[in-house]
């Protein structure tokens, strides 16, 4: 790959989120599964066409301003490599069991790139100087790294939602359709194409300013959010065996859609034991320079840390001692849902033992509220999780509420996390902390302590939307969450997504049955049930057995809602 300390690779990285809204579209799960129409992708094919011949162009552009020999050398090369690809277009198409198209018309989106990429080998960059007749050589190599950071994007996602594709397919069925295709995009040949791009890129903006840097940066960019969108548009209209967008594929006017979330590393980098524990010892000074008494006496800063320091090193241990002696037992053959909830039943009792520790070690006591809220505001979510949750709650064409349940102690610091942004309709469902006015006493009012506790909130919560509902297929459940307490929850929703890596969780799952699949990788085997279904077998259902797992909010948004959600600038 690419130099990890290299500008290409450091885009790339910035805004790989984006490839994800790529990924999940209608098309490229349609044509994972080997199910998508011919036709629609023919007409996609139909605009290489045109992408080459942009390449092809704004290459030869760029060359013309290389100032440096082996700099013109390499781009001629690059260049060489889209001629060939050109040449070599309509002997694909027949490979590929393709009719050649008649000069095609290139659609609105392909357009909007090609247009994009000839304004930016052109040297009309928006922030940037347009290059006359007499620019210096300085400038004429500033505008060829522009034209490259306006192609690099498109050829490196290419290479990698082709290789995402590969990595599911059984590399000895060469029945799939789309094979040929696959194959071409997953070579080490376009590889090296896109490799020999993102070199290219790093060499010729070595000597660019500050300034200049930010122009370069949002041309790769704006380069990946039209690309996007032309993908994103190649699948349109979405036919009515499409397992994605869920949004646009059940009609939420007449489905009621409930989110249900975790919060501790599912919407937050940190546990929130940790911070409600560092709030207690920051605070320990202020609280007691009110004043010659306090109302609560609390521990020193010095013995607060080493308190916590205890609680925490004995939660963990204790609690892998609980799953190592779960885990010991007998593994079960297939999917136990039922022994699954009788060994929990033993983390049940640990964890409200550990609770009760704290209580009485008082490290939650003399807390200020106010102190608490404005660390919950400060509080830091998981990329894309605030978006996503702002494009649900505002989307009106939606039939949604979304619920967050937690272990948290303190359900004002998850309200305070989400007081922005439109955020506060999410309902809360967590531990409370007492408070003696707005001063916490240092006892828990406990709510939710276990998976059955969590469990039963979800009950609780779906018997709302459904008390007059006789369909239950009119109703769909999602649950987000990623820690052994959320176990019950993920298994008993329509859809359970797990975020995060809590080895835990997959130990005991893989203990009693349970089947962690990538969320793409489910959505393409669905996709062949679904176009294949008859009886309506391919619908999502509770207690399937099966969990889908997912590495960033990103594919949550896009499978969900499939719009696309460009990063903050």
């Amino acid at each position: 790959m690419v130099d990890e300390a290299g500008l290409a690779r450091r885009l790339w990285i910035k805004f790989k989120d984006s490839s994800v809204f790529a990924l999940y579209t209608p098309f490229f799960v349609g044509l994972a599964s080997a199910t998508l129409d011919s036709h629609t992708f023919r007409h996609f094919v139909s605009q290489d066409l045109h992408f080459l011949k942009a390449f092809a162009l704004a290459y030869e552009m760029a060359e013309d301003c290389a100032d440096d020999d082996d700099d013109k050398v390499a781009i001629r090369a690059l260049r060489k490599r889209v001629v060939q690809r050109l040449q070599m277009h309509d002997k694909l198409m027949q490979e590929w069991g393709l009719e050649i198209p008649d000069e095609s018309v290139s659609n609105d989106a392909t357009t909007k790139y090609t247009d994009f990429l000839h304004a930016t080998a052109s040297g009309k960059v928006e922030g940037g100087k347009v290059p006359g007749k007499i620019a210096t050589p300085f400038e004429k190599t500033k505008l060829a790294a522009y034209t490259l950071a306006a192609v690099a994007p498109f050829i490196r996602l290419y290479a990698y939602i082709s290789n995402e594709i590969q990595g599911i397919l059984d590399p000895d069925d060469d029945s799939h359709i789309y094979k040929r295709w696959i194959d071409s995009f997953s070579s080490t040949d376009f590889e090296e194409t896109a490799l020999q791009n993102e070199e290219m890129l790093d060499k010729l903006s070595v000597s660019l300013t500050g300034e200049e840097l930010e122009i370069l940066e949002k041309l790769y960019h704006q380069a990946m959010k039209l690309e996007v969108d032309f993908i994103i548009n190649s699948g349109l209209p979405i036919p009515q065996k499409d397992v994605v967008p869920l949004s646009r594929v059940h009609d939420f006017t007449e489905c009621h859609l409930t989110i249900l979330c975790d919060f501790d590393l599912a919407c937050t980098a940190f546990d929130s034991s940790a911070i409600l524990a560092e709030i207690a010892i920051r605070t320990v000074p202020k609280s007691e320079s009110n004043g010659s008494e306090t109302r609560l006496i609390r521990l020193s800063s010095a013995d607060l840390r080493s308190t916590w320091d205890i609680l925490s090193s004995q939660y963990t241990e204790e609690f892998e001692q609980c799953v190592e002696t779960i885990v010991a037992s007998e593994k079960a053959e297939g999917f136990h849902y039922e022994d699954l909830c009788s060994a929990l039943e033993q983390l049940a009792e640990f964890e409200r033992k550990a609770n009760e520790r704290v209580v009485q070690s008082e490290v939650l006591k003399g807390l200020n509220l106010e102190d608490i809220k404005r660390a919950g505001q400060a509080l830091i979510l998981q990329d894309g999780c605030r978006s996503f949750f702002q494009k649900i709650v505002k989307d009106e064409n939606l039939n949604t509420d979304v619920h967050v349940l937690s272990y948290c102690w303190c359900s004002d610091l998850i309200a305070s996390a989400f007081s922005s942004g439109d955020l506060n309709v999410l309902t809360v469902h967590s531990n409370e902390l007492a408070y003696d006015e707005s001063v916490t006493t240092g006892e828990i009012i406990k709510k939710l302590e276990s998976p059955m506790d969590k469990l039963q909130a979800f009950t609780g919560i779906l018997k709302g939307p459904c008390k007059s509902r006789e369909d239950k297929h009119k109703h769909l459940t999602v649950y987000i969450g990623g820690s052994v307490g959320d176990f019950l929850c993920l298994l008993q929703a329509d859809i359970g997504i797990v975020i995060g890596s809590s080895s835990s969780l997959r130990r005991l799952g893989d203990h009693f049955g349970v089947s962690f699949v990538p969320l793409f990788s489910g959505l393409v085997k669905r996709q062949r049930q679904r176009a294949a279904d008859e009886d309506g077998s391919s619908q999502w259902k509770p207690l399937s057995g099966t969990l889908y797992t997912v590495s960033s909010w990103a594919e949550i948004h896009a499978f969900i809602l499939g719009t696309y959600a460009p990063p903050p600038s």
